[in-house]
């Protein structure tokens, strides 16, 4: 296992927490969210469209998303998705979680001094 396979572990653990980050910025479809992803990672991580489907699912049975039918008048229509209000609260506690995580896991593997 490479670096890069271990740092996609990490992320695909947090997949949706990373995409109810990107709809707490707005409504948005599948493509928009992997690009945006792709853009807060600095192109460094470039998310699957099987992954984004399958949290997308998980998501909204969980009722932390829910999705609409666009009406673009041109071309094919898009499915859209947007937070709901339990989906903002879990993106919150997502968010205290890995903060706390990421200080533990800082204390546990770093060297200081």
């Amino acid at each position: 296992m490479g670096e890069s396979s271990i740092s996609s572990d990490i992320i695909r653990g947090h997949l949706d927490a990373i995409i109810l980050r990107v709809l707490s910025e707005g409504d948005n479809y599948g493509y928009e969210i992997i690009k945006a992803i792709a853009k807060n990672s600095g192109g460094q991580y470039e998310l699957k469209e099987p992954s984004l489907y399958t949290s997308l699912k998980r998501l909204e049975g969980q009722k932390l998303i829910a999705s609409y039918w666009g009406d673009e008048t041109q071309g094919g229509r898009r499915k859209y998705y947007r937070l709901t209000p339990e989906g903002a609260e879990a993106y919150e506690r997502a968010l205290a979680a890995w903060k706390v995580a990421k200080e533990l896991i800082d204390q546990l593997i770093e060297r200081k001094g």
